[in-house]
């Protein structure tokens, strides 16, 4: 398992092709609007080192029976999908996003469906993945899943769009490899992965085939640009921004310009049959992390919503204790939805786990749609000065400073330096350029709520509940 040092190093001899803000980066890990994504990763390569994170953070590999980081394991029990959803929540207390749960959940959803694959059409899918798997756990890579292509008009099919690059799609096939056209949206730390991992966005059809296309490869290879946005401020205070100064991820919209990739990193190509499957596995994988990091999420508003409150001098307020209590049943249902999917796991044909689909759906759906209200109850109990607090330049002035530490006194015997951090906290978490990103990240990351709906519906067995009701109705046919 690398270190962080190790990540870093790596990182050095890459030569990634990143733009922001109309610039290209040069070392782009260490630009500081993307550092803060970095740090991140390098979390998960400090945590395994340590005794104390080892169970959670740490798994023997089913291929080598070698200790391997968690995020690079292919899950062979209902075990090790609680243990993933625990370790999700216990990262992202710290960091919000962990971010590289997407590149493992893309490597398992793919364990199940290139299995099937060469099941259905005699492919030789399977040994392939398994093979990059070995690397990708030897190595313990970075991974991004490439999912979402920008689509163009959505009332059309992938063929039938007026531009063929609006959804990712192969432009030749060569006795080598194939040649792959179209961008990639919403690729959280893709420009500091080692490896994206491209994956189908819908159900295809015949007429689609070009279009069913997965595989991998390495971040920085020749065709591939990334235009990144950064959620963390573009210059770093010492008491402003106190979690998107030191955590947050960073987006980009990946664009593959005839990227070449090699026959052995391709694990679906024309397909079309499992292209949806594919897309809906990785999103009941993706929707079981959500268990993990948005409750998380809500322990953070949690615990900011019962510190504002004391530092305002209500924390006994009856109606302040009811939303505490309303932030703990949300964290609670979430992430015990993501321990029933764990523990109503089933094998695949490859013996791959897969979380029970109606439960990661059902968890990722609750913390989606209340999100907004759980911000908004801290907004409530914080109040105005979330947004309307002077700058942080004006609280250290020594012409007014001290002013400002006058009034902005709470309660005896709370420091108002400490009062004016909980603030700072808040707005970082509620009212900046970090929060609307982690407001929408949770409402469609993984998906939208509509479309959980449709997943709960269609997995759903509804027809035995009917029957239920025409028993207890004494309807007879």
């Amino acid at each position: 398992m690398k270190t962080p040092a190790e990540y870093l190093a790596s990182l050095a001899q890459m030569k990634h092709n990143v733009w922001m803000n109309g610039r290209k980066i040069a070392r782009p890990w260490e630009h500081p609007q993307i550092a803060p994504g970095v740090n991140i990763v390098c979390l998960t390569y400090q945590w395994p080192q340590e005794a104390e994170h080892q169970a959670l953070a740490t798994a023997t590999s089913h291929l080598s029976g070698a200790t391997i980081n968690r995020f690079t394991h292919i899950h062979q029990s209902a075990d090790d999908l609680q243990k993933k959803v625990e370790m999700t929540r216990l990262y992202c207390r710290e960091t919000g996003c962990i971010q590289r749960c997407m590149g493992v959940d893309a490597l398992n959803a793919l364990s199940i469906i290139c299995h099937h694959a060469d099941g259905m059409f005699g492919t030789s899918y399977y040994p392939r993945l398994l093979d990059f798997i070995r690397t990708f756990q030897e190595q313990d890579l970075v991974g991004n899943a490439a999912m979402t292509d920008v689509k163009g008009d959505r009332s059309l099919r992938p063929h039938q769009q007026a531009d063929p690059d609006l959804y990712l799609h192969v432009v030749e096939r060569r006795a080598d490899g194939i040649v792959v056209r179209g961008a990639k949206a919403h690729n959280t730390l893709a420009p500091y992965a080692h490896e994206l991992i491209a994956l189908p966005t819908r159900d295809m059809r015949a007429e689609d085939a070009d279009y069913a296309v997965a595989f991998a490869i390495p971040a920085d290879a020749p065709g591939i640009t990334m235009i990144a946005r950064g959620a963390a401020p573009s210059v770093k205070r010492e008491m402003s921004a106190p979690v998107s100064s030191r955590f947050a991820s960073v987006e980009s919209l990946t664009l593959f310009e005839d990227v070449f990739v090699p026959w052995e990193r391709v694990f679906m190509c024309g397909e079309w049959q499992l292209a949806g499957y594919l897309a809906e596995t990785f999103a009941t994988y993706h929707r079981h992390s959500y268990c993990g990091c948005k409750p998380a999420i809500s322990d953070l508003l949690l615990g900011a919503a019962a510190l504002v409150a004391e530092y305002n001098g209500i924390p006994t307020a009856h109606h302040v204790r009811a939303k505490l209590t309303d932030f703990i049943i949300t964290a609670e249902l979430v992430h015990a939805c993501g321990l029933a999917a764990s523990l109503k796991g089933q094998a695949q044909t490859s013996g791959t786990y897969l979380p029970d689909l109606v439960y990661a759906n059902v968890g990722k759906f609750y913390a989606g749609t209340n999100i907004h209200h759980e911000i908004e109850v801290l907004q409530d109990l914080a109040g105005g000065l979330v947004v309307t607090m002077p700058s942080e330049e004006d609280y250290r002035s020594e012409e007014i400073g001290e002013k400002l530490k006058k009034y902005l006194a709470g309660p005896a015997g709370v420091a108002v330096e400490d009062r004016v951090r909980c603030f700072r906290l808040v707005e970082d978490l509620t009212a900046s350029k970090y929060a609307g990103l982690l407001m929408v990240a949770s409402v469609h990351g993984g998906g939208s709520p509509e479309a959980e709906r449709m997943a709960i519906l269609r997995s759903y067995d509804v027809e035995s509940r009917k029957q239920l009701a025409k028993r207890a109705a004494g309807i007879t046919q």
